[in-house]
């Protein structure tokens, strides 16, 4: 038993003592692997940016910053404190300049490592010239202790090691503030310029306020004639009789009385002036004493509230008086539309003269044999309008590649039937064969056989077209659908083609204010796929469709129509009239306009009934075939036009009329021979040549 308890005793110190080896063991390897992390620090720090970036340093370095970041748990709960006070903005922003300039400090802002977002103008030479001087200073004494240790003066071997460590340290990390900072600085003044360049860039491309200007708020074009001094009168006039009002309730009679003679003074002054250069030049001394007694009323009767009621009263007026100037507008543009210039009306009547005074031989046209013809290329029109007629005609046979190969076949009323013969008989048109036909001489076209013949003889028509003192609710509205237009059947007579040229399998269909600008032979060969008419479509995301022109709410439109169903336009269309007679398409447009003998279906026109007539029967065309829009819209493009082979004057200002767009205009007029001796007599206006 002693003898157990002795290598017992023995193994328990054993133990021990081995356990103590092992312990000092441990200690000396991690005093080792700290000093050896130390130096290797100190030599990466020390090192430039080049011996950093080996394989070795940066793993150390991943290794050092790993044992920083998870060795203080009071530095990451300080951190998230930091970010339930300050914004993401404001964090990245600090974590920035603490990653790239070492922790953000007073020094840094009394060395000047600022960006130019932060420096204050008046402030900026003096920080940067203090900035340069403390530099200069730093490297005056860095050159100093170098000097020292190289030459051995210094009397600590140690000591002077250590300082010359920090003094590299402490240039290389001035070094990289400085390169940092310098490339801030340069992307802060490029950022700076490219904002300014945009700014200046959006400044003439937007409408914005321009100093000078008597009002910043009000947005106006920025040209030679922006006219501010005559807004800036109506502004005054305005405020005058709002100020005349209150003094008026206030019984600041004097005041009033003011702003009475100064008030007929500007309205003097400004008269019916538009522009600037119409003012006179006692205007500028007007604006000032109005002004004077402007600011005087402003101080005895401003009244916020009271101002706002009465403007707003005045709004309301100037908002009233405005519909009653638009639907007065739209009246008269619809009356202009619809009357005959004295020039047309005076060609017409001077050839018509001429052409009964000719013998009967000399009444009629060449090449009369082309005419039933389906090889050559016909063409119909129909109108009343001799100069329109003959741009449509000239403009057709100049862009023609083979002129001799066009057959015009045109259809006119009683009235214009001698003026149209005459014109085409002065004026044929080179190799290509025209002829005028009346359309009161086609005896089949009669009540008995069409319905909107039979319907203009009804008591109800002839009241809704003919009777002065009916209410007039929609005004413009009304008038619209009493255009003598729609009284004539030249205007329906697109619907009997097969009728009127029976033996012709493919023909043509222009109307009379369009203008050819290319050859359209091309439309002979284009495949409708067994459809009867080939015509542009004019639909857009929302607007003409079907339930713009019919009314869906009547079944017979909703039950047979699709309302989002794209329109098309007449004024160039390609008919198949083999496919029409086939498929009776005069016989479906009979017992539609049956249908809406009181206008139930549609209102008056020839769309409306074409896009029934030829539902599910038309082939759509290219867009450049057909570009519309010019007597309407202000906005067609330049090149869209010029790339058309037909541009169309639909709307109501057409090219002939003084109401016209200007800008459109001349693509209509070069076809036309001003110094012919008949336009010269009638005195066609020189402004239709513009």
């Amino acid at each position: 038993m002693a003898l157990k308890r002795g290598l017992s005793s023995v193994g328990v110190q054993r133990s021990r003592s081995s356990g103590s080896r092992l312990r000092i063991v441990i200690l000396f390897f991690f005093s080792i692997l700290t000093l050896l992390v130390f130096f290797v620090g100190q030599w990466l720090y020390i090192s430039d940016e080049d011996s950093v970036q080996s394989g070795f340093g940066k793993q150390i370095c991943i290794i050092l910053k790993w044992v920083l970041q998870n060795v203080d748990w009071r530095e990451r709960l300080a951190s998230q404190s930091i970010k339930n006070l300050f914004t993401k903005e404001v964090i990245d922003v600090v974590s920035t300049s603490t990653a790239d300039l070492g922790p953000l400090s007073l020094d840094s802002f009394r060395k000047g490592n600022l960006s130019t977002s932060w420096k204050v103008i008046g402030v900026e030479s003096s920080v940067a010239d203090k900035a340069t001087s403390q530099s200069n200073q730093k490297a005056t004494d860095l050159k100093q202790e170098m000097s020292q240790v190289k030459e051995g003066k210094h009397p600590n071997d140690d000591h002077s090691h250590d300082m010359l460590t920090n003094t590299l340290r402490r240039q290389l990390r001035d070094n990289r503030r400085e390169k940092h900072v310098a490339g801030l600085v340069q992307k802060d003044d490029e950022a700076t310029v490219k904002l300014e360049n945009a700014a200046i860039e959006r400044s003439k491309a937007v409408d914005s306020a321009v100093l000078g200007k008597y009002n910043m708020w009000r947005k106006e074009i920025d040209n030679e004639n922006s006219d501010s001094t005559v807004r800036l009168m109506s502004d005054q006039i305005i405020l005058a009789n709002v100020y005349i009002i209150i003094a008026s309730m206030k019984n600041k009679l004097d005041l009033r009385k003011e702003l009475q003679i100064r008030l007929k003074e500007s309205q003097h002054a400004l008269g019916e002036s538009t522009t600037d250069a119409d003012l006179p030049h006692s205007a500028s001394d007007k604006i000032k004493a109005m002004e004077k007694v402007l600011a005087k009323a402003r101080e005895q009767l401003y009244d916020c509230k009271l101002m706002l009621g009465k403007l707003r009263a005045m709004l309301q007026a100037s908002a009233e008086q405005v519909m009653s100037l638009k639907k007065d507008s739209m009246f008269l543009s619809q009356l202009a539309a619809k009357t005959v210039p004295n020039a047309i009306h005076c060609l017409s009547m001077r050839l018509t003269i001429e052409y009964y005074l000719l013998p009967p031989e000399k009444r009629k046209f060449p090449r009369s044999e082309n005419l039933e013809n389906p090889n050559l290329y016909h063409y119909a029109l129909f109108s009343d309008n001799v100069l329109a007629a003959s741009v449509v005609v000239n403009s057709t046979i100049m862009s023609a590649k083979d002129p001799s190969k066009h057959v015009f076949h045109l259809v006119t009323d009683k009235l214009n039937f001698g003026a149209m013969n005459m014109w085409f008989l002065l004026n044929p048109p080179g190799k290509a064969t025209i002829n005028v036909e009346n359309v009161d001489e086609f005896k089949w076209l009669n009540s008995s056989y069409c319905p909107v013949l039979r319907q203009l003889e009804t008591a109800a028509m002839k009241e809704y077209y003919f009777k002065a003192d009916q209410p007039t609710n929609s005004g413009s509205s009304n008038l619209k659908y009493r255009n003598p237009k729609y009284l004539s059947m030249l205007n329906h007579l697109r619907f009997y083609l097969p009728q009127v040229y029976p033996k012709l399998d493919k023909i043509l269909f222009l109307d009379d204010d369009i203008v050819v600008q290319k050859d359209l032979t091309g439309l002979w060969s284009v495949d409708l796929h067994g459809k009867v008419n080939g015509a542009v479509e004019t639909c857009g995301e929302s607007f003409h469709r079907f339930d713009k022109y019919l009314n869906f709410s009547n079944p017979h439109i909703s039950q047979n129509f699709d309302p989002n169903a794209c329109g098309w336009a007449y004024g160039m269309n390609m008919f198949d009239l083999k496919v029409w007679r086939k498929k009776d398409i005069t016989g479906i447009y009979h017992k539609w306009q049956n249908m809406n003998e009181d206008r139930a279906l549609w209102k008056l026109g020839t769309l409306p009934p074409g896009l029934i007539t030829f539902y599910g029967l038309t082939h759509p065309l290219q867009k450049s075939w057909h570009v519309l829009g010019l007597g309407y819209n202000p906005n067609v493009e330049k090149k869209e036009i010029e790339s058309a082979a037909v541009i169309h004057y639909n709307g109501n200002m057409k090219p002939w009329l003084e109401l016209a767009m200007t800008k459109y205009r001349s693509y209509w007029t070069k076809y036309i021979k001003y110094d012919h001796p008949y336009l010269h007599s009638c005195k066609f206006s020189e402004l239709t040549r513009l």
